[in-house]
């Protein structure tokens, strides 16, 4: 699968560890995408788990570079509802994750930051709000979440059809 990941012009990756309930969302997304949507042979769609760290410095590291990079992960922000999709900014992942993303993120806002800034990679990230993160082992996505899985789907083929800088992220209606 990893030489795919240097033949397309747009990747997704979907983040996240799915024994630990709502994190598991990015994970669940990229499955949903494979599983049921038609993706343009452009288009590679990945479950990169806990390990988008290693895959993003081999990405830095490769000649080939995407056109675009959509990213897919749940987190816990500041008066947003469980289970509410909006975009974030690269400099916007919340510290909590920096920390709870220790396999899967830290430093991978760094390497995020690298990629956008220094080879013109169109980079999104397409977050859902959790309902809660236990700190114990407790798969299974909440409600609200295994809810927004097709929402966010729906968003991210629309985003796919509108080009490579078009649209971003809206939340769903209230």
């Amino acid at each position: 699968m990893l030489q795919n990941l240097f033949d397309k012009s747009v990747l997704i990756f979907g983040c996240g560890n799915i024994l630990f309930g709502d994190d598991g969302f990015g994970p669940a997304v990229a499955d949903h995408l494979q599983q049921n949507c038609s993706l343009p042979p452009h288009v590679l769609v990945m479950d990169v788990g806990t390990s988008i760290r290693e895959i993003l410095f081999d990405l830095a590291l490769s000649d080939t570079k995407p056109e675009k990079l959509i990213v897919i992960d749940a987190v816990d922000y500041p008066n947003r509802r469980p289970g509410e999709l909006f975009e974030i900014p690269v400099e916007g992942i919340p510290a909590e994750k920096v920390a709870d993303f220790s396999l899967h993120q830290f430093p991978t806002v760094n390497i995020l930051k690298e990629l956008r800034d220094h080879t013109g990679i169109e980079i999104k990230i397409l977050a859902a709000q959790v309902e809660a993160m236990p700190t114990e082992v407790r798969p299974g996505l909440s409600g609200p979440i295994r809810e927004a899985v097709g929402e966010a789907c729906r968003l991210i083929m629309e985003n796919l059809q509108s080009g490579k800088n078009g649209g971003s992220y809206a939340a769903p209606a209230a």
